[in-house]
């Protein structure tokens, strides 16, 4: 890597799946104020609604996750709509 290109705080990061609680280490300038202890280290945490282990198209299951419960509204105020 050449020296001097990337930013300051350009530093290690762990990224949490909030959908599947999966985890993974890369680096990366996003700020966050949370911390979390990964492989006996503290890092940095970025929380993610989805990631590669999560969606679809690399999951090849055709149904996604809804985490923030978009789906259960609809279903709710459609089915009291029906009666």
């Amino acid at each position: 890597m050449k020296k001097g290109i990337h930013p300051e705080n350009y530093r290690p990061v762990v990224f949490k799946d909030m959908s599947n609680g999966d985890m993974f280490l890369s680096r990366s300038t996003a700020k966050t104020n949370e911390t979390i202890e990964f492989e006996g280290e503290t890092y940095p945490l970025i929380k993610l609604e989805i990631s590669n282990t999560s969606h679809p198209f690399y999951t090849g299951k055709s149904k996604l996750v809804d985490t923030a419960g978009r789906v259960d509204k609809f279903m709710s105020r459609y089915a009291r709509s029906r009666k």
